[in-house]
């Protein structure tokens, strides 16, 4: 904690006290000490930020949690993404192999607005 308070200009006790209200995520050794990742300095100046401007600790709180849920659906959206992306590959070895059988069973289990969707996707991708 000492480190952390001296990277971001604040002190052990507004640190602890940010803890405790729960704006800062903390991780406990097996000797308790804390640890803090490497985003904590980067939250710690967000919060400072939004209390400068005039938020209330209640305010800034409901603001992280918002945008501590929108990266959970950023990282569950790339694991969506990730799974298409294997799909596409399956596909595409199976059409690359000109087995009229295969084209068939992907013609079959592929609807025309999925692999549109998938190209576009692929397309956002890269």
């Amino acid at each position: 904690m000492g480190e952390l308070a001296e990277l971001s200009n604040l002190t052990k006790r507004t640190i602890d006290y940010y803890t405790n209200l729960g704006l800062l995520k903390v991780e406990r050794s097996s000797s308790n000490y804390r640890y803090y990742d490497h985003s904590a300095i980067e939250r710690l100046h967000f919060i400072e930020n939004c209390k400068n401007s005039g938020m209330s600790l209640e305010e800034i709180k409901k603001k992280l949690i918002d945008e501590d849920s929108e990266e959970i659906d950023v990282l569950e959206l790339r694991l969506k993404i990730k799974g298409l992306e294997k799909d596409v590959s399956q596909i595409l070895d199976q059409l690359g192999k000109h087995d009229s059988m295969n084209q068939e069973y992907v013609k079959k289990h592929v609807s025309h607005e999925s692999l549109s969707l998938i190209q576009t996707l692929l397309l956002l991708l890269n």
